[in-house]
């Protein structure tokens, strides 16, 4: 069973997912939020609904150009996507990248990938990718590894 603290910190989690990721992930972290309530003992249950540990209202979030659903199925099948980009200046280009990650900040998400076209890993604001198309084709190098070389290269610790 979850100690008080676990709950607290998970129910805190779930609910700043819930309020602040896309819609289809906000849901799915609500979701997860009853299930994990009903399957506790009711004075655990109480105590979860009573948290004192609150969300606080944040900057308005930039609107993603793309649905994000589209971009976490890849990464979890570890396929390619054709996305069409513009860059801070506008300037608009096409690109064959291979997702691996996701960053949920206050204001913005970004998906990290390597970039074919680049030939290395870059980062991709999700409210400037225009369209993105999910490909068959899966990417060359497991998800995993090209997670532990971007942390390293960006001096992220694993936990």
């Amino acid at each position: 069973m979850f100690a008080e603290e676990e709950i607290e910190a998970l129910a805190l989690g779930i609910r700043w997912v819930a309020d602040r990721a896309d819609g289809a992930l906000g849901a799915a972290a609500q979701n997860a939020l009853a299930k994990i309530a009903a399957v506790l003992p009711p004075d655990l249950r109480d105590r979860m609904d009573a948290s004192a540990l609150l969300v606080g209202p944040g900057e308005p979030i930039v609107g993603d150009g793309v649905d994000l659903a589209v971009v976490r199925r890849a990464i979890r099948g570890e396929r390619k996507l054709s996305i069409a980009y513009r860059d801070r200046d506008g300037a608009a280009s096409e690109r064959i990248v291979w997702p691996f990650a996701l960053g949920f900040f206050d204001r913005l998400r970004v998906m990290v990938a390597w970039c074919e076209l680049r030939g290395a890993i870059r980062h991709f604001r999700a409210d400037r990718i225009v369209s993105v198309t999910a490909l068959e084709a899966r990417y060359p190098r497991r998800r995993q590894a090209l997670l532990k070389e971007w942390r390293e290269a960006e001096g992220i610790p694993v936990r």
